[in-house]
């Protein structure tokens, strides 16, 4: 998930206004215990213990060794053994690259679909945790190793309690999420639908700073991230010593300039009422201070919750760009190339709201929250293509005590893309698991033509392949 910062809204399910904890009362979050204890303080079924073992020893292994978008061989290694181990069919390099697709057919009845990513983030970890990161530079501080690990929990969860639930189970590890260039090639040049079936029902979970033991749905027909456009810019100077300034069209300062001059796009390329976000996170120039480089390279980002709001955020982008360029006389114009677009992801409220009602019964109602839009962004809307029904939620990963501490006045809770990024496994990941396990018997069912409780399960498309 590219983002800084993800919140939620209804906090009055943690704190009643009145100063009275309620989800994250000591203990239910897992501080100081273990997972199973949590789940008890909860008042939920504890799971197995070898499953949680399991689970555990999964998600430490993979924080210990993250990988970057593009290269997650050894990550996805370890996820087709696991699928494999649990009775699924596995397919390796959907689409070119790592994604991978795991199969579980289980008689007649729907399709459902279990997506996690399987990438980390060129992050420097400071979490001090013994296992940190062993990479030098890559850090798993987005959650994708809490999301495998939860997967592979859910899919122990299934495949061991066939009776429970008729239909297919697909369960797709997709890399490259970071750089919103994953789902796309699985699902165009994998033919991921056409190959293994169109669910009826794609589901997906992200780690978010809530109280752990929590999960948080979009509200009825509400965005939950926004859609987005990443895009890279060369600015071309000329280069020469840096003791004779006249003699060079500096691109170090043209880039300066360029990324001032980007603040200013959000404010008046969007109403006051749309939430916009023009984000320059990387500028690169140049090698010794004593030498004007040939060319400056920016990187930016673009968010918004409508199409035509990016547009605009695009179009902007490049006005300000090009004058930039011309005003400091640059030798050639510059190139600005989107390298990812994604649009906003809106999950299916029908399915969404059956899906909740499964979380309320499985978790509690007070521990599922309601999650305000936020501008972050996910490759994730692109699996709905054709109109396939997604539902999509925030699970929560921050600790009772530091979400007391920072509700106190203290600092605030480290969020995804942070160097101090580390979820409180032994409540998040049980949750986790419960969450996805939940969510996608209330679609399979046990009849093979709706949820666990009759009733009848929104989305729609072809069962997969025999």
């Amino acid at each position: 998930m590219r983002c800084e910062v993800v919140t939620a809204a209804g906090t009055a399910k943690v704190t009643d206004g009145d100063g009275h904890e309620g989800a994250t009362g000591e203990g239910a979050t897992g501080e100081g215990t273990t997972g199973e204890e949590a789940e008890e303080a909860r008042g939920t079924t504890p799971l197995p213990r070898p499953l949680l073992r399991s689970a555990l020893a999964l998600y430490l292994d993979l924080h210990a060794h993250p990988e970057l978008s593009g290269h997650e061989h050894r990550t996805a290694d370890l996820l087709a053994a696991r699928l494999t181990d649990h009775g699924l069919t596995v397919t390796r390099a959907v689409g070119g690259g790592h994604g991978l697709v795991g199969v579980l057919r289980n008689g007649p009845g729907p399709t459902v679909l279990l997506r996690t990513e399987l990438d980390a983030l060129p992050v420097t970890e400071a979490t001090g945790l013994p296992y940190a990161s062993t990479v030098p530079g890559a850090m798993h501080a987005c959650g994708h190793d809490l999301h495998i690990a939860a997967v592979t929990g859910a899919v122990a969860l299934l495949a061991g309690d066939r009776d429970s639930w008729r239909g297919t189970l697909l369960v797709v590890g997709q890399p490259a999420e970071e750089t919103l260039s994953g789902a796309r090639p699985m699902l165009e040049d994998g033919r991921l639908y056409e190959r293994f079936g169109t669910p009826d029902a794609v589901l997906a979970q992200h780690a978010a700073p809530l109280p752990a033991g929590t999960v948080a749905h979009a509200p009825a027909g509400a965005p939950l991230m926004a859609g987005s456009i990443a895009a890279d810019v060369t600015l071309h100077g000329r280069g020469g010593h840096a003791a004779t300034p006249h003699l060079t069209v500096d691109p170090v300062l043209m880039a300066a300039a360029t990324v001032l001059g980007l603040q200013s796009v959000a404010a008046h390329a969007s109403a006051p009422a749309e939430q916009a976000v023009l984000t320059v996170g990387s500028v690169r120039a140049g090698e010794r201070g004593n030498i004007t480089p040939d060319t400056a390279e920016l990187s930016l980002t673009a968010r918004a919750f409508t199409d035509s709001a990016l547009d605009r955020l695009l179009a902007a982008a490049t006005r300000v760009v090009r004058a930039q360029a011309a005003a400091a006389g640059a030798p050639h114009d510059p190139e600005l190339t989107v390298t990812a677009r994604s649009p906003a992801l809106l999950p299916d409220p029908a399915l969404t709201a059956a899906v909740r009602r499964a979380h309320e019964a499985s978790l509690g109602a007070a521990r599922v929250l309601d999650a305000a839009p936020t501008t972050a962004t996910e490759d994730f809307p692109h699996f709905a293509a054709g109109g396939v029904a997604t539902a999509y939620w925030l699970l929560g990963t921050t600790g009772v005590r530091q979400w007391r501490a920072a509700r106190a006045g203290g600092g605030p809770v480290p969020p995804n893309h942070a160097p101090g990024f580390a979820p409180d496994v032994r409540a998040a990941l049980p949750t986790g698991i419960t969450a996805l396990a939940a969510a996608a018997r209330q679609v399979l069912g046990g009849s093979g033509s709706g949820s666990g409780n009759g009733e009848t399960v929104p989305g729609g498309g072809g069962k997969a392949e025999s």
